[in-house]
């Protein structure tokens, strides 16, 4: 980081409320799009993972199916083989290979009727994954419909703030070059831990801005002689004093006003 030049006190304070003037104004744009972009990002894992369901279900019914074609053509290969081994019954040469070739013909029967058993288990897996698969269908239209929908009310917000927010994020890095290191830590670390991301807050009314506590006269007098950065003993805060405050907010709005 280049080198800065030295400032005075009042610089420092002038360009550390103008950095958080810049940084508020954002956290305003923020807000305004509040929880929507998490909104959609939920939306758009729900939508992900039914499609994804969708696709195995679809995987499995196919699976299924094939099953079928295959217990099919294993009750084929059986009934062919049973007329093969009747016809060989009425060559046979005594007893033994008679019941021999009975036997063979029980073995493909029991195959026959357990592949009709295990045929009507699929068909009855198909169906109650047909089932699942419109159900699971009919959840992701309309997930995909509300998602759209949250979609089409988020870019309508980007369109209308993410030019200006863009515009500010530069601004509050050039405003932060202007400003040394280790004051804009502090002031990051406090507008961190702080409520509303104020980390500089002007005197209102004798307290420090956003809060109930006084600060003490002999303090004021001091914030308003611009001699040294003062902090609020209670929150944290750096203190400007009001008058300082006012004429930032003013060169700033006309700031705003540009971008």
């Amino acid at each position: 980081m280049a080198k800065k030049k030295e400032t005075t006190v009042e610089d420092k304070l002038r360009a550390l409320y103008d950095l958080q003037l810049i940084d508020s104004r954002v956290d305003e744009i923020k807000s305004v799009r509040g929880e929507l972009p998490l909104e959609v990002e939920d939306l758009e894992d729900d939508v992900l993972g039914l499609k994804t369901r969708m696709d195995k279900l679809k995987t499995d019914v196919e699976t299924i199916n094939f099953e079928i074609t295959a217990k099919k053509n294993l009750i084929e290969e059986s009934k062919v083989l049973i007329k093969k081994y009747a016809e060989q019954q009425k060559n046979v040469r005594n007893s033994r290979e008679f019941n021999s070739l009975s036997k063979e013909v029980e073995f493909q029967e029991l195959e026959i009727q357990l592949a009709e058993k295990n045929i009507k288990e699929f068909k009855v897996q198909i169906e109650q994954k047909k089932e699942v698969i419109s159900e699971t269908k009919e959840k992701l239209s309309e997930r995909d419909a509300h998602l759209k929908h949250k979609k089409s009310e988020l870019n309508a917000i980007l369109a209308e703030t993410e030019k200006e927010e863009l515009a500010l994020l530069k601004k509050s890095e050039e405003f932060e070059d202007k400003i040394e290191e280790r004051l804009i830590k502090a002031y990051k670390r406090i507008r961190h831990n702080v409520k509303n991301g104020l980390a500089v807050v002007p005197i209102e009314r004798g307290a420090s801005g956003g809060s109930f506590f006084t600060i003490p006269p002999q303090v004021q007098v001091e914030i308003a002689s611009r001699k040294k950065i003062i902090t609020d003993e209670h929150s944290g805060r750096i203190l400007v004093d009001s008058t300082l405050a006012d004429e930032e907010q003013e060169k700033m709005q006309k700031l705003f006003s540009k971008i």
